[in-house]
């Protein structure tokens, strides 16, 4: 039976595929995208295409005041973005502070006022090592709590939380998705940078899958 979910929508490659596994479940689903002062802020323009070519609800929110709490991530502050791989100590600059903690919030706050029964969220198991909200027993204890805080029970799903970034896009690609429609690169310049930890994680998918990134990137 089709169900009304919120899908947290990155426009990243984690979070596309998320919203296509979530309609070919064949729920209805609501997007909902974060502005949040990201550097990497073109994410947000593409998720809005896609959205929009698409036909789904999608809601874009401004909450670029929580970073007169939040500081020290290189994704917001003027710090550079490290280069390298997920698994290098260099990667903790891109926390962050409790980041999906406040955004599955909102989101379930709006999934409560939408009726929806859950909320969909792109962590998975490649995120584990540098952030601590994509790790299992936060996403466990965040379903417990969210069906709690509510008159409404509200579901917190996770569908890759448990396989890498190569699963997620050998499923996407099943689905016959096209990812030249996904922004992942940290720095928001016209080209992807190819070294960040984020493109470098990406490249090492499309690679594993025997497939070609479709994007562009810097020489």
């Amino acid at each position: 039976m089709s169900q009304k979910v919120v899908v947290i929508y990155s426009g990243g490659m984690d979070s596309f595929t998320v919203l296509h596994k979530a309609l070919q479940e064949g729920n209805e689903v609501l997007a909902l995208s974060f502005n949040y002062g990201q550097r990497h802020v073109k994410e947000l323009e593409v998720a809005a295409n896609v959205c929009k070519q698409r036909g789904i609800p999608h809601k874009v929110v401004d909450i670029t005041a929580i970073n007169q709490l939040l500081s020290g991530s290189s994704l917001t502050d003027d710090i550079d973005i490290p280069e390298g791989h997920y698994e290098e100590e260099s990667m903790k600059s891109t926390v962050v502070p409790n980041r999906n903690m406040i955004l599955l919030s909102l989101a379930i706050g709006y999934a409560v006022s939408q009726e929806a029964s859950a909320v969909y969220y792109g962590a998975h198991s490649g995120d584990h090592a540098i952030y601590p909200d994509c790790r299992p027993e936060f996403v466990r204890q965040m379903d417990v709590v969210s069906k709690m805080a509510n008159y409404e029970p509200v579901a917190v799903h996770a569908p890759y939380l448990d396989v890498d970034k190569n699963a997620i896009l050998a499923d996407g690609l099943k689905m016959g998705l096209d990812y030249s429609q996904t922004w992942t690169c940290y720095n928001g310049r016209d080209k992807a940078c190819g070294k960040c930890g984020a493109c470098v994680e990406r490249l090492e998918a499309f690679a594993a899958n025997g497939v070609e990134d479709p994007i562009p990137y810097e020489a």
